[in-house]
């Protein structure tokens, strides 16, 4: 039987294996997918928020009366 021990440093040592097989993005290609990220959360706030505002101009509309 395994000691735990040695399953977590064998587990560790695979992991850092692994890592080291990945290809990183550079410095500029991180700062552009964070723009794009950031500048899409930006869009779909405004949507949301927008829609959202809508839909409750609609319903006050609708039930003001009644």
């Amino acid at each position: 039987m395994i000691n735990p021990i040695e399953k977590i440093t064998a587990v560790y040592h695979d992991t850092v294996a692994e890592l080291r097989k990945c290809t990183w993005p550079s410095w500029n290609e991180l700062v552009e997918s964070t723009v794009v990220v950031m500048a899409s959360l930006v869009i779909m706030a405004a949507f949301v928020g927008a829609t959202d505002w809508v839909v409750r101009a609609l319903i006050q509309l609708l039930t003001v009366g009644r």
